[in-house]
């Protein structure tokens, strides 16, 4: 069996923390973390600061196998990210000179000017994420991999890297609805839950169409079985109920 792969997100921009802009990449980033066996553990979100920015880094990359952070690696003043990463390694950084090379095709001198030059910074020893698409790349040093925070352009450099990740044993779910409220069930669902403890069991309340309280029940395993079998038990579990109703 693979090992348990383990991820975190850091989500960095003033613009997200005062709601200006909203974000569009973390249930995106889950997701696709989900599909190729790696587990999103935590998510944070920090501002424009260069403390910040490598306080909560330094703790996500000593915790989990990879940090994926999005944000700040763009042409204006805030955009501190690259030289935030660089010194929580510390290592240099410096205009990469195929990020150079790829805007010069692209712009005349004029336009070659500092704003745009600060994304061709990237921190000494890091990979390029950058496809033909991509102007400005991000990059990945050691087990964190630096982001757009435009979503367009985060997605495609997802893409880019998903193939260079480790990845562990797919995280397996599936879904019963209860046809009953929350409160009608958590009793049993909490001792199904102790005698199935290889599995994970969300309770999650709706409003169904008739506009009537309702609750998924979501089982998480990574063992089929197991699964199976805590999926069994919930089915069970609310057939005694209906029958008692």
């Amino acid at each position: 069996m693979s090992d348990i792969v383990t991820a975190g997100i850091l989500v960095i921009g003033d613009e997200i923390l005062s709601g200006r802009t909203k974000d569009k990449n973390i249930g995106f980033i889950a997701e696709y973390l989900t599909n190729i066996g790696i587990d999103l553990t935590e998510v944070r979100v920090v501002s424009d600061d260069e403390a910040a920015i490598i306080e909560a880094l330094d703790a996500l990359r000593s915790r989990y196998t990879y940090v994926f952070t999005t944000g700040g690696i763009g042409p204006t003043h805030d955009d501190i990210t690259a030289d935030s990463v660089a010194k929580a390694f510390g290592v240099g950084i410096d205009h990469h000179p195929d990020v150079v090379a790829r805007f010069a095709q692209r712009f005349t001198p004029a336009e070659m000017n500092e704003a745009r030059m600060r994304m061709a910074r990237i921190p000494d020893g890091a990979d390029l994420i950058q496809s033909a698409t991509i102007l400005a790349p991000g990059f990945m040093i050691e087990n964190v991999v630096v982001m757009a925070g435009v979503p367009s352009i985060m997605q495609a450099m997802m893409d880019i890297v998903a193939p260079k990740l480790k990845s562990g044993v797919r995280m397996l779910s599936d879904s019963v609805k209860a046809n009953a409220r929350e409160g009608d069930i958590g009793g049993p669902l909490r001792e199904i839950a102790k005698a199935h403890p290889d599995t994970m069991i969300g309770s999650y309340p709706f409003l169904g169409e008739d506009n009537k309280p309702n609750t998924s029940l979501v089982v998480r395993s990574r063992d089929p079985e197991k699964l199976a079998a805590a999926i069994a038990a919930i089915k069970a579990m609310l057939a005694g109920l209906n029958v008692a109703k």
